[in-house]
């Protein structure tokens, strides 16, 4: 048990026994234990396997390489729609996670197993993502926003790139990109808070206030 863990599950408020109990079993299999990102993190040989993820209706364990496993049982679900490699197994009570305990570790054999192989998920890279026309205009306008977003993190890029393609209409399109320019311009990602951690990780509560 690393001491980073028992510290972070001592001040939770929320999803605590579950996430304790998540963490016994995961134990039992062997993974190293770190805290990563804010959460509960196991790896094997240091390649990160599954951590672990609270949220306000549901807590989590969220296989890194969850595209790759079989998921017989059809448990898993996609932490976000466009998300490619990963794969969350959720539940909302204690008893989901003794009903599954067998499952869990067979997911888990499963994903290092396939650790062990190597294999890696195929992504997309950025140039199969469609840029909009207004993106591209403000780009040609404004050469810093252009630099700022192409040193973005690919991860980052990507969002937006979806963010803003996801707006039907032209006019809504530019609306969100100029809402976003000062947080591109500040290499912030979409998800952000200027606490420097993703909403979407639990160990980012939202109550930051975010960039305008």
């Amino acid at each position: 048990m690393n001491p980073k863990v028992d510290a972070f599950l001592v001040k939770l408020t929320q999803w605590q026994s579950e996430l304790s109990v998540l963490r016994s079993l995961i134990l039992e299999m062997g993974l190293e234990e770190d805290l990563k990102w804010g959460s509960p993190c196991y790896t094997f040989e240091k390649s990160n396997i599954v951590i672990l993820q609270g949220f306000k209706d549901y807590f989590a364990i969220m296989f890194f390489k969850g595209a790759l496993l079989q998921d017989p049982a059809k448990v898993f679900s996609k932490p976000g729609e466009h998300t490619q490699s990963s794969r969350q197994i959720r539940f909302r009570h204690l008893d989901e996670i003794e009903s599954q305990e067998e499952l869990l570790k067979a997911y888990i054999l499963e994903a290092i197993e396939v650790e062990k192989t190597g294999a890696k998920v195929v992504l997309k890279t950025l140039d199969e993502y469609a840029v909009p026309e207004e993106l591209e205009a403000v780009m040609e306008e404004n050469e810093a926003f252009k630099i700022a977003f192409k040193s973005l993190t690919p991860g980052r890029q990507r969002a937006y790139l979806l963010h803003f393609s996801e707006a039907k209409q032209s006019a809504t399109r530019l609306t969100r990109i100029e809402k976003n320019m000062k947080r591109i311009l500040s290499g912030k990602g979409l998800n952000d808070c200027i606490c420097g951690l993703s909403q979407r990780m639990p160990s980012c509560d939202g109550s930051h206030k975010q960039l305008k």
